[in-house]
């Protein structure tokens, strides 16, 4: 039986993030700089209430069953056609009308610097002094819940293993039928503070040489282009308003993930910096493909603290598989065979 929806906080006296169990969101994050100076560098809400309500353009949350945009909500998995529900145009996004952010997780593991358990029903499992901060979420998405064939049993655990890094496991267990499987976490980022404005006088360094590029309902064609001499060139740092204006309603595009370094399993995905310099964030995934957001369509959303948010105001960087990959036999494939696991890791990384 699932908990109700709560909000946690997990710590470790430099790092402090509140994970609500509706979406396992993020739906704050406080982080130093260079100075020591903490600000929340999320969007979101106070109260748990506006997710709940669907005001939310996916603040914080683990978006799935399918991340990204499935063309016309519909694929063909062994001979079989499924439709899922259509709620972007003709597409089907974030796992559709009901996706894994608007549900609320179990919380069936944690071990220290984590508040907020008086409510919620999770299965002790024992604390070991020493070990670093962690909570692990789980979800049982059934058989053709939003169309998606077979049950799949979904694990997200956040934990803050050094002083100034979250880190993200993702995992998934296909029980009965092959299913898609592409979760993502949504967060979006404003280093200089949530309630700063836009994030257009940010940094960003993308280690991509390609992008999918997209139709008119934003599903990638099929090609894989390169960046180079384009204003989705991120290889070398750029200022990310500095060519938005070249690309039509801003950045909304999944780059290729395909010149990183590497760092235990990790490829290097990208580096945003706020714009004083003064608070960085790396971010390191095992994922093929990353959605790079800039808040297009965030429109004068009231959230924490009475803030204000607009457009650009936050910067999505979503690990993925490639949107509409079931549809795409050139896109790695998202498919999970039946007793197979997904794995998905992200290392958030704040540094001065």
């Amino acid at each position: 039986m699932a908990a109700e929806a709560e909000i946690l906080e997990l710590s470790n006296g430099r790092v402090t993030a509140k994970i609500a169990t509706w979406g396992a969101t993020i739906t704050s994050l406080i982080a130093p700089d260079a100075h020591g100076n903490l600000a929340d560098v999320v969007l979101g809400f106070d109260t748990l209430e506006p997710y709940m309500k669907g005001i939310s353009p996916y603040f914080g949350c683990i978006v799935g069953q399918v991340a990204n945009r499935i063309k016309n909500g519909k694929f063909t998995l062994n001979g079989v056609e499924y439709s899922l529900a259509v709620n972007n145009g003709p597409n089907s996004l974030h796992g559709g009308l009901k996706g894994f952010d608007k549900v609320v997780w179990d919380v069936v593991e944690r071990k220290g610097g984590l508040k907020g358990f008086d409510k919620v029903v999770w299965d002790v499992v024992e604390r070991k002094d020493g070990e670093y901060p962690s909570v692990t979420f789980q979800y049982h998405s059934k058989d053709g819940e939003e169309g998606y064939p077979g049950d799949l049993i979904v694990r997200a655990t956040y934990s803050l293993p050094e002083l100034t890094t979250l880190r993200l496991d993702m995992e998934a267990m296909a029980e009965n039928k092959a299913t898609p499987v592409s979760l993502a976490q949504h967060t979006y980022w404003n280093l200089a503070g949530h309630n700063s404005g836009d994030t257009l006088d940010h940094s960003i360094q993308i280690w991509g040489e390609h992008i999918t590029p997209v139709d008119e309902n934003t599903i990638p064609t099929g090609e894989i282009m390169p960046v180079k001499d384009t204003p989705f060139d991120f290889t070398t740092e750029h200022k990310i308003g500095a060519r938005i204006n070249d690309v039509p309603g801003g950045y909304d595009h999944n780059y290729v993930l395909d010149c990183g370094d590497e760092k235990n399993g990790l490829k290097h995905a990208a580096k945003l910096k706020d714009p004083s310099g003064s608070r960085t964030l790396d971010l390191w995934t095992d994922a093929p493909g990353m959605q790079f957001y800039t808040a297009n369509f965030v429109d004068g959303i009231t959230g924490k603290g009475g803030a204000v948010y607009g457009k650009h105001t936050g910067v999505c960087l979503e690990t993925q598989g490639f949107p509409n990959a079931i549809n795409q036999p050139n896109f790695p494939s998202v498919v999970v065979q039946p007793g197979e696991k997904y794995k998905h890791t992200m290392l958030f990384e704040f540094s001065a």
